[in-house]
């Protein structure tokens, strides 16, 4: 499969040597210019305060040049639509049209510094994008608040994640901070099937045989906790061998990166145990996203990558703060991005899965801020045991998720 990937294009992050992955910059997508990929979310957010000087020069000519992107008719039955009916589409997954009205934040609520005009400054600065944080133990103490918080929206949002709901109506029971970060147009993100994360809640309706992450930041007392895990729809879900595989190594390969987090361990160092359990469940690591520091920035250093033989620099230190959060596919490691300019997904369509926790490194190892509670909805679950015909004789594996 490596013979068939095409060449690799260069991040466009100034202080970046990465390869790029096919996440554009949205500003750039919008005015046509074709050509502006980075290699992470994280690398575009800490890049953009040069990157954006490119938009003022091509903007008002780019936008007279190139048309705008084809919208289908609503249907006359129910008014939804595909937004994209001319864009080649990677796996069965299409969305579902129009999005429901930007929610609205009561002003009771302390906001980030984005809410309004979508632009980070604070993680733009010359600290957010190169220092990393040690924090103090009353700042140790906001992320343990904001952490739980973000736990329990996220346990309430996969509560209501069953056959029939739409991710939209996810999106309205659980306001998080997400919401016109870089102008994103929702609270939380929800990736199904083959995306592989920023999937925005649309109409669509979730059916029995998905499997949905869903993706949430809270911002509270003035710091950020995020978390995410991978849900299985319905029975159907939990009864397809594949479906399994790849979310249960998701939740395993975080795991595993997990045990090596302590003071002294290297950033690099996770990814080489990430892709070695994933390629032991015959699941490849998608690299185009990484983990990230977190605390009062939604978005800072260090980046954390997920895949092996990466150059991230530098080493835990008591008080740092950062995710971890692999992303784990059926198929290629390749991702596509929607004309949205949001949505990525795998290039050949096939199922991926993701799960993410905050952590705080302590003097003696790790702690888990976003850690499941005792009533969490979801859970690892065995490999569904195949069904043999009558009178067939076979050996059946029961109770272990990694046969």
């Amino acid at each position: 499969m490596a013979s068939e990937d095409p060449a690799p294009r260069k991040c466009m992050g100034g202080d970046c040597d990465n390869d790029a992955g096919s996440l554009q910059c949205p500003t750039c997508l919008k005015h046509g210019m074709k050509e502006s990929f980075f290699c992470s979310q994280d690398c575009f957010v800490r890049n953009w305060s040069t990157h954006k000087a490119v938009h003022k020069s091509k903007s008002n000519f780019l936008t007279n040049l190139f048309p705008p992107k084809v919208v289908s008719e609503p249907d006359p039955a129910t008014g939804k639509f595909n937004p994209f009916p001319a864009f080649h589409f990677t796996g069965d997954l299409r969305p579902v049209y129009p999005l429901s009205p930007r929610r609205e934040v009561p002003k009771s609520i302390k906001h980030p510094d984005y809410w309004e005009d979508g632009y980070p400054a604070s993680e733009n600065t010359y600290k957010g994008r190169t220092q990393i944080e040690i924090l103090d133990q009353k700042q140790q103490e906001g992320m343990r608040t904001v952490c739980l918080l973000a736990r329990q929206v996220l346990d309430i949002a996969a509560a209501a994640a069953v056959p029939g709901v739409t991710t939209d109506y996810i999106d309205e029971i659980a306001y998080p901070s997400p919401l016109n970060y870089v102008n994103f147009p929702k609270s939380v993100c929800t990736s199904v099937n083959e995306v592989i994360c920023h999937g925005i809640p649309d109409q669509r309706v979730l059916v029995d045989g998905d499997i949905l992450n869903i993706d949430v930041t809270l911002y509270h007392g003035g710091f950020h906790g995020d978390i995410n895990e991978t849900y299985y729809i319905g029975d159907k879900a939990k009864a397809d061998a594949d479906s399994v595989r790849v979310v249960e190594a998701a939740r395993e390969c975080l795991d595993e990166a997990i045990k090596l987090v302590k003071p002294g361990g290297l950033f690099r160092e996770y990814g080489n145990v990430i892709e070695k359990h994933a390629k032991s469940k015959k699941c490849s690591v998608i690299r185009a996203y990484c983990g990230h520091g977190i605390n009062s920035l939604f978005h800072c250093s260090p980046s954390i990558p997920h895949y092996a033989k990466n150059k991230a620099v530098g080493a835990a230190k008591p008080g740092m703060c950062f995710t971890i959060e692999p992303m784990i596919a059926l198929g290629t490691h390749l991702d596509d991005t929607w004309p949205d300019k949001w949505t990525s997904v795998t290039r050949d369509g096939k199922k991926t899965a993701q799960f993410e926790h905050t952590l705080l490194v302590t003097e003696t190892g790790v702690e888990v801020l976003t850690a499941r509670l005792e009533n969490s909805p979801g859970g690892p679950i065995t490999m569904p045991v195949p069904e043999v015909a009558i009178g067939e004789k076979t050996e059946q594996t029961n109770g272990d998720a990694s046969k």
